[in-house]
């Protein structure tokens, strides 16, 4: 991520300096209207969360949707509920962060904790980077591969030489993403945002061609229910549900989300003060609103996925395990236009979760080590395992799985870090979170220690 994307709050105003200075401040909240702003300014507050939500609607969900939808139907669509609910929390949370106190989710840790437990926590966040990393850019490169491979192989192209070039294709693609942060946070923002609404328009597409039972996926999106016919089933959706988790409450964008609000800071302290009011006070209420609508934009993609996989595969008795059968399944099922759509989708989203992730792993090494570290070099260095699993001929879609498990349990390293932070009122000053916000962080952290634990005891007695 560049200068521009994660710059620090420069405004040394006796009131803004720190958060101490919050403390004592005599701050009360107004309408963003009451406030010398325009209504129509908060518009101008969108983008932040949705670059965020990219993380959520990432070809690691494609992979943990596709296979829970193919295999237990709408049995596992509470789970997305939940953890969307969740998923807005943490990011608001992250968001404020970044706001109240002008640093990012890192550096706090960094300024806050012990050198010990920081290096600690930049190893669990680099691990979470990598694995999102890997997951974003096979995604991307499987994109390409749907909708060009099959030319090539044609041509007389392998298997293994078409993967490499859609993955160099893939490198070139995210590397022009990127540049555009050096024209403004604006110009990233407003690209990410298109990739969220074609990915959309195109699961809107899907949902459309199956004709889903509504009442039914409405039951089972407000009723938690997991497969009981075998010990193995069991074990499989407790697999896939802990991995629709690690998908949809993703580690890395917590970092990242905390950063992302940093140059719209600048440009609200750039703004001239209105006595009695904060402007920290109106950019939070605007982040609330770019948060709750993203978030629930990506939970909607989501519970497409699911219901288009529950529709199109298990009714029709094919559990779909590879992104790839879906594909393939998809054309004879509904069409060709189905299967183009499908793997349109899954190149917007490998393409954008690609070009997040890599700004997360930019903010996560610089925030923990104080360093300044190349986001392009970031990109050629993290390209390394996917081109390796590629050449090798590893199964893509295990890798996609296995990944959002691997994240599911880095998730807590960020979130535990994230709530002790923001329930200091020496850090936040009157902005600390509420009992009620801080009830609500833990017993999301219990939820996903409880799945990761209850995860492990399946895999140890190899049930």
């Amino acid at each position: 991520m560049s200068e521009s994307t994660t710059p620090q709050l420069e405004v040394q105003t006796p009131l803004e300096a720190s958060p101490a200075a919050v403390v004592v401040s005599t701050f009360s909240v107004a309408k963003p209207s009451r406030m010398g702003f325009k209504r129509n300014q908060m518009w101008s507050y969108f983008g932040p969360a949705f670059v965020a939500s990219v993380a959520y609607i990432d070809p690691g969900n494609f992979a943990t949707n596709i296979e829970g939808g193919s295999r237990f139907g709408y049995r596992l669509l509470w789970v997305l509920l939940w953890s969307n609910a969740m998923a807005i929390l943490i990011q608001y949370l992250s968001a404020k962060l970044g706001i109240v106190t002008g640093l990012t989710l890192p550096q706090n840790c960094r300024k806050h904790f012990s050198r010990p437990t920081t290096i600690a926590l930049w190893v669990a966040a680099e691990v979470a980077a990598i694995a999102t990393d890997l997951a974003e850019f096979l995604g991307a490169a499987l994109g390409f591969f749907l909708l060009f491979g099959p030319a090539m192989l044609a041509h007389g192209f392998s298997r293994t030489g078409t993967m490499l070039f859609a993955a160099v294709l893939s490198a070139f693609a995210v590397f022009a993403i990127l540049a555009l942060d050096l024209a403004g946070h604006r110009w990233l923002e407003r690209v990410i945002m298109a990739f969220v609404g074609v990915i959309g328009l195109c699961y809107g597409f899907e949902v459309f061609l199956v004709h889903p039972d509504w009442q039914l996926a409405a039951f089972h999106a407000l009723v938690p229910t997991l497969a009981t016919e075998s010990g193995e089933s069991l074990h499989r959706s407790i697999y896939i549900a802990v991995g629709m988790l690690g998908a949809t409450v993703m580690p890395h964008v917590i970092y990242l989300h905390s950063a992302l609000v940093q140059p719209r800071l600048k440009e609200v302290f750039s703004e001239p003060p209105v006595k009695g009011y904060s402007r920290r006070a109106k950019y939070l209420k605007f982040e609330l609103i770019d948060v709750f609508v993203a978030m629930n934009g990506a939970w909607l993609i989501n519970s497409a996925m699911i219901v288009m996989a529950a529709v199109a595969f298990a009714h029709h008795g094919a559990v779909v395990t590879d992104v790839e059968e879906a594909y393939r399944t998809l054309g004879p099922l509904l069409g060709p236009a189905a299967a183009t759509v499908f793997a349109v989708a899954l190149l917007c989203s490998g393409l954008s979760s690609s070009t997040v992730g890599v700004m997360a792993g930019q903010v996560i090494i610089e925030g923990f080590l104080d360093i300044k570290f190349p986001i392009f070099l970031r990109r050629l260095i993290t390209i390394i395992p996917a081109i390796v699993i590629i050449a090798v001929g590893l199964d893509p879609l295990k890798i996609l799985i296995l990944s959002q498990v691997v994240l599911s349990f880095a998730l807590p390293f960020a979130l535990i870090p994230l709530l002790l932070l923001t329930n200091r009122n020496a850090v936040m000053g009157r902005f600390s979170s509420t009992t009620l916000t801080r009830v609500g962080g833990w017993v999301s952290v219990a939820i996903i220690l409880t799945l990761n634990a209850v995860l492990l005891v399946q895999l140890a007695v190899g049930s």
